[in-house]
């Protein structure tokens, strides 16, 4: 079977039918298979089966039956050794010696596609995203692949009876709405005058078609006057395509129906005018908009759309949190109406299904949403637009995972249109290409917009030190400043948001008696607990232990039985309960994580309580840190900043930093000056200091140089590979294999050399080091043992190669399962 490379660029035509992929050969086709008639065509075809060993397209004949029907992204139906499949067109050619890979191959031994199955469901250009995902991230291409296909579930065949099959369809359906307008003619009718209902139903109808619900919502069942009057030709009746979800982001809140200022800042100006030379670049361009927070750089997204969409070409942008999207979705459809669609994962199947074909169809232009609207099918992609790229969330946490940044730019390269990226506090991947100007052979410009339109300042920061505060005697989780603060919010009838990042009540228990602390019984994780209902939960797993409230004599530790189980730690319950015992009872105190925004509309429906109330806290994990914009809130107060600086990660002081100066960002949005009050016991560290004297070259002069130290990105690239089962000794002989493997190779490209010292010793790279393998942090997981390595590399190193070679090596393991995680973000 012969291998080539699949991810050379090459010419693509403007047609549907485009120059070939690269490919392997296909088995041969037994004989009297049915391919006896010449092919119109020869197509390089992804059979949907998600394994990393099947990492090229095959080639297949196309009947001359077929030919009109076949386009590119249509589902096939083909045989696959000896067994139906399913697949995908990728691109065809005339001749088989023009596929890249096939030369040599004989075409009448070449297998047929038996149907089609589809009409396109992608194009080309995402197509050739969907395997350049595959082998950057070392995922099988057919997963990838899938992002790309309509919402509702992995497709499968289905076998009738007689034989054929076809495309299981999702479970959620198109809804059609019926729509009664006048006819030329009907405009003139005059019903008799003792028909009541039809005089009703002209009068509604002569503003305009009305829908059949309306009309009986109005006038209850309007169905015989409809039959009657269609019957004579006077009303008419078609069924036109509903799109659900279409009312998800209405402008409800207050921020979300800002107008149109009659000045931009300068900083404005000029990142409006580096986007505008990003898209006369024909291969792409990155525009990095560095710009505090509450600098407008929303509003330099839209007016940037304004002009994407006058050229007749749409628009994507992604925000990282679904609690962003009501605001987000209400600016942009304030401005550009119903041409917005909105994609995110808490949008029902059906309306998932609706957003994706409003996209297709063209009815909407403009797509706001988290990672996954990427991938929805956009005509003639002209702008990318990432808010808050700094965010980990655009980090996939499942196979394949992908960085939405990364996925981003290739389409952006490929499209031939600016990739734009918003943030108050970037990545040092993102400054770190700026600084160098280039990176994958596309230009990455960096603006700053150092200034708040309107007039409004940046908030006065405070530190308030606990250790101080317990020196004193306090033992309340309110400094006295922050108490201060709250009074003053309180009297002024002002608004507050409150940043505690750990949900639940406490964050585990522990036997005052043994020190026992209760863990999962599937994962080796402390239980939280959650005073509200009574439970201990695992983050990990989600498995909910029922309890008696504690303290109760029915609770007991489970290692020594005794009662004197201590609650330890602070979560957002508990600081919840405080604020109520503490605040006026007409102060509306609004808690939002992940426990309280369960619901369907769960971060809409706490965002408009808070928007509503006349004076209000808004207490939350890190969702209420980023991109909301109240302008009645002066006060923000961070519970505990200590939290994230000292957990096991490289990027635990970035994620701290942006977490802080994020959230500071919240206060003095409008006329009213804003204060944020940080409470730590650590306020010599890099990250506080920074966040208080708005200096962000404090944190990142010694985070460049403690990264570069211990060599870590920007100034290396990573990789992550998971092993993970039931057995224990099994999983750790696998790990130990992979780690061989590529310690092998990488010994042989260096020609026998010396293995490089450790990575601590070393100033400079030059060649990938493997670390590990190791029991990883949390090393049972769902009743699996897990182990790994990490691997680093210089950047210019192809490390996905190197990493799919070994595991090819290697082989597989019934009951064992293998994660690669290329620029990972979690090493725990």
């Amino acid at each position: 079977m012969r291998q080539a490379s699949l991810f050379d660029d090459l010419p693509w035509d403007d047609t549907s039918r485009v120059a070939p992929t690269e490919h392997s050969e296909p088995d041969a086709a037994a004989p009297g298979s049915g391919a006896t008639d010449a092919p119109a065509c020869f197509a390089s075809v992804l059979v949907d089966i998600p394994t990393r060993s099947l990492t090229e397209p095959f080639a297949y004949a196309v009947p001359a039956a077929l030919a009109e029907r076949a386009q590119v992204g249509c589902a096939v139906l083909v045989r696959f050794g000896n067994r139906p499949a399913l697949g995908y067109i990728l691109a065809f050619a005339p001749a088989l010696s023009e596929l890249p890979g096939a030369a040599g191959l004989d075409p009448a031994r070449v297998k047929p596609i038996r149907d089609v199955l589809t009409e396109p469901l992608f194009s080309s250009v995402s197509a050739q995203v969907a395997l350049w995902m595959a082998r950057e991230y070392v995922a099988a291409p057919a997963e990838c692949l899938r992002l790309f296909l309509p919402p509702g579930g992995s497709p499968r065949l289905c076998r009738h009876d007689d034989g054929s099959y076809e495309l299981e369809r999702p479970a959620a359906h198109a809804v059609t709405v019926r729509w009664v307008s006048l006819t030329t003619e009907g405009a003139s009718y005059e019903p008799p005058a003792r028909a009541t209902r039809q005089r009703q139903l002209m009068q509604a109808l002569s503003a305009g078609p009305v829908t059949t619900r309306e009309l009986n919502a109005l006038y209850t069942d309007m169905s015989p006057a409809i039959c009657a009057l269609e019957k004579r030709g006077v009303v008419q009746v078609e069924e036109r395509r509903a799109w659900r979800g279409i009312a998800e982001g209405e402008p409800r809140l207050s921020s979300a129906r800002a107008a149109v200022p009659e000045r931009l800042t300068d900083g404005q100006q000029s990142a409006l005018a580096a986007i505008e030379r990003a898209r006369a670049v024909p291969e792409g361009a990155v525009v990095l908009i560095d710009g505090v927070t509450g600098s407008g750089k929303t509003e330099v997204y839209l007016s940037a759309i304004e002009r994407v969409l006058a050229s007749g070409r749409s628009a994507c942008v992604l925000v990282p949190e679904i609690s962003l999207t009501a605001q987000t979705v209400g600016r942009f459809r304030s401005r550009f109406g119903d041409a917005v669609a909105v994609f995110h994962s808490r949008l029902s199947a059906g309306e998932r299904l609706d957003q994706w074909d409003m996209v297709r169809a063209g009815a909407a232009r403009v797509v706001v949403g988290a990672r996954s609207a990427l991938f929805c099918p956009y005509r003639d992609l002209g702008i990318i637009i990432i808010d808050e790229e700094h965010e980990q969330s655009y980090k996939q946490g499942s196979t394949p995972r992908y960085h939405a940044r990364e996925v981003a730019a290739e389409m952006a390269r490929r499209h031939g249109c600016p990739l734009v990226l918003g943030s108050a506090t970037p990545s040092a991947e993102a400054l770190a290409r700026c600084r160098r100007g280039s990176f994958r052979d596309m230009p990455w410009e960096r603006v700053e917009m150092r200034e708040r339109p309107g007039g409004a300042v940046l908030p006065r920061i405070v530190v308030a030190d606990l250790r101080r505060e317990f020196a004193r005697g306090s033992r309340s989780m309110f400094s006295k400043p922050l108490y201060d603060a709250l009074m003053g919010v309180v009297e002024r009838r002002e608004k507050a948001v409150l940043l505690h990042n750990r949900r639940g009540f406490a964050p585990f228990l522990m036997c005052r008696e043994c020190g026992c602390v209760p863990t999962c019984e599937h994962c080796s994780t402390a239980l939280t607990y959650h005073e509200r209902t009574h439970t201990l939960e695992c983050h990990t797993c989600g498995t909910v232990y029922r309890v008696q409230a504690y303290p109760s004599p029915a609770s007991r530790c489970p290692q020594c039985g005794s009662p004197y189980l201590a609650k330890m730690g602070v979560g957002t319950q508990q600081v919840e309960d405080a604020l109520i015992d503490l605040l006026p009872k007409d102060v509306a105190v609004i808690r939002m994580d992940a426990d309280s925004t369960r619901g369907k509309d769960g971060h809409a429906r706490l965002l408009e309580q808070f928007d509503a109330a006349e004076c209000a806290v808004l207490l939350g994990t890190q969702m209420i840190a980023k991109g909301l914009d109240f302008p009645e809130v002066t006060l923000v107060g961070v519970v505990n900043a200590d939290y994230a600086l000292k957990m096991p990660d490289f990027r635990a002081g970035e994620r701290a930093y942006d977490l802080l100066e994020q959230v500071a960002g919240r206060a003095g949005r409008g006329e009213r000056p804003g204060q944020v009050i940080i409470q730590t016991y650590l306020p010599g560290d890099p990250v506080i200091r920074a966040v208080a004297a708005h200096d962000r070259s404090i944190f990142t002069d010694h985070d460049r140089r403690v990264r570069s130290d211990a060599l870590y990105p920007p100034y290396v690239r990573l990789a992550h590979v998971v092993v993970s089962g039931k057995e224990r000794a099994e999983v750790e002989r696998h790990v130990r294999a992979i780690a061989a493997a590529l310690e092998g190779a990488f010994a042989r490209e260096a020609g026998g050399m010396a293995p490089e010292p450790a990575v601590a010793q070393l100033a400079v790279l030059t060649r990938p080091v493997v670390l590990g393998p190791a029991p990883c942090v949390i090393e049972r997981a769902k009743d699996r043992y897990r182990f790994h390595l990490l691997v680093k590399c210089p950047t210019a190193y192809p490390i996905s190669d190197a990493i799919a070679a070994a595991l090819a090596e290697v082989g597989e393991r019934r009951g064992l399962s293998v994660v690669v995680d290329i620029d990972p973000y979690d090493l725990m």
